[in-house]
């Protein structure tokens, strides 16, 4: 009998004709036309593989024997500290690039899509828009916004709830995702530390609010994802826990976070890194919370070519070691998947 594996973690670019004038007119974000660099005002990234685009990430999946992929949006088009009607265009155009690619190959694909929660007027009629004209089934988040008083925010912040309701009443899932943090914290970009250690930071602040917030329970209709295993998350459980029971007086009108440990509505990717902060995260949630993440194509994610890595090294190496036993890493592979995203992906 097949084993099949779904990716829940994955990103692909559009070809740069794809990308309309404006954006590149207003350094909003474009590729190359040699599509060697992808760009966003005076900011470059390389394009390290050939998967990034369509037809060769239909190969590359061929080759690593994935047989679905959740295709996140671009983080570049969280749009964060941008004027309106810029945000609303760029994101209207992400939003509809994503659906393309799911219209295209919807055995292969399904997609995300995004809004920007300082807009809420405008994120509220694009949830609407991508639901049930696109028919997305998985909204993408940032961890933090830039709010009206140009302050960094939580997503899961009182402002935002109304976005929470309208995709607790369709029903969806969620993906949290982090980005923006050389812009939120005042230090030198050095050594991909905003990447490296930061993000991790900022995913584990926004399941910090998530927990005390109560958003599992208080909207149980939908299923929300946190990146890269929230590590910081999972490691500073603890912590948190202290801090909440030491000092109750900054507490007030908060759930204990211990409500919110292995919910079954909250789910974290594989892409950790290392099978032993895999074992953490399966120790503190549970393995039937886990979904198979390779945050492809980037270097960052489980790619072959970066030095031993390759797709779904990390749960290999955990079957190895004895963290997971082979049901469960098939589970992750695609049963949670699909219950994290809410329909069959496999037929």
């Amino acid at each position: 009998m097949k084993k099949y594996r779904i990716n829940g973690h994955g990103h692909i670019l559009p070809e740069p004709k794809e990308i309309p004038q404006f954006m590149k007119d207003k350094k909003l974000f474009w590729i190359d036309d040699n599509k060697q660099f992808m760009r966003q005002d005076d900011w470059t990234r390389p394009i390290t593989d050939p998967s990034f685009f369509f037809e060769e990430k239909l190969e590359w999946m061929e080759k690593h024997q994935i047989d679905h992929g959740v295709m996140l949006n671009l983080s570049q088009i969280y749009c964060n500290g941008w004027e309106r009607q810029d945000a609303n265009d760029a994101i209207r155009w992400q939003n509809d690039f994503n659906a393309s690619v799911q219209q295209r190959r919807p055995d292969k694909f399904t997609s995300g899509f995004v809004v920007q929660p300082l807009y809420l007027d405008d994120a509220l009629q694009e949830m609407r828009r991508c639901v049930e004209e696109l028919k997305m089934p998985v909204l993408c988040l940032p961890t933090h916004f830039l709010n009206a008083q140009n302050e960094w925010t939580s997503v899961v912040d009182d402002s935002t709830t109304p976005i929470f309701e309208l995709a607790n009443e369709y029903g969806l899932a969620i993906e949290i995702h982090p980005y923006d943090g050389e812009k939120m914290v005042a230090l030198k970009d050095a050594y991909w530390r905003f990447h490296l250690v930061w993000m991790m930071a900022q995913t584990a602040d926004t399941l910090h609010f998530y927990a005390l917030k109560d958003i599992a329970n208080r909207f149980s209709n939908i299923r929300t994802c946190f990146a890269h295993g929230c590590m910081l998350g999972q490691a500073n459980y603890g912590r948190r826990l202290q801090g909440f029971d030491g000092r109750p007086d900054l507490f007030t009108e908060t759930r204990d976070p211990r409500e919110s440990l292995g919910h079954p509505n909250l789910f974290f990717d594989t892409l950790v890194h290392d099978a032993h902060t895999l074992q953490l995260l399966k120790t503190r949630v549970g393995s039937d919370q886990i979904v198979a993440g390779l945050d492809d194509p980037y270097p960052l994610g489980e790619m072959e070519g970066v030095a031993n890595s390759y797709p779904g090294r990390v749960i290999d190496y955990a079957v190895e070691a004895a963290i997971l036993t082979q049901k469960e890493s098939d589970e992750i592979w695609k049963d949670n998947v699909e219950r994290w995203v809410g329909k069959k992906l496999i037929p």
